[in-house]
């Protein structure tokens, strides 16, 4: 069967949303790490900056990460061409 164009205009999108979300997460990432370098350099106290980093980019890497997970677990499945009745689910 041959894949539609709708199907590759449709995949075409999931990627850009994927690699979206890791050039966000990555930018966020390093704007904090520059932010606590620069406080470092500037002789500031970096006490709510430590705590929010230490929280956020866990947060922002771990979200990114599973959302890439599902991607990949979607498009595996898809690929392997596993059989879904009309409510969606496995057989």
């Amino acid at each position: 069967m041959k894949k539609q164009p709708e199907y590759r205009f449709i995949f075409a999108f999931q990627v850009l949303s994927v690699v979206m979300i890791w050039v966000f997460v990555l930018g966020i990432s390093s704007w904090i790490i520059h932010l606590l370098l620069l406080a470092r350099h500037l002789n500031d106290v970096p006490s709510a900056s430590v705590g929010i980093s230490i929280v956020a980019i866990p947060v922002f890497l771990t979200g990114a990460s599973v959302l890439t997970y599902v991607f990949v677990g979607l498009r595996r499945g898809r690929e392997r061409g596993v059989p879904r009745d009309a409510g969606g689910e496995s057989r």
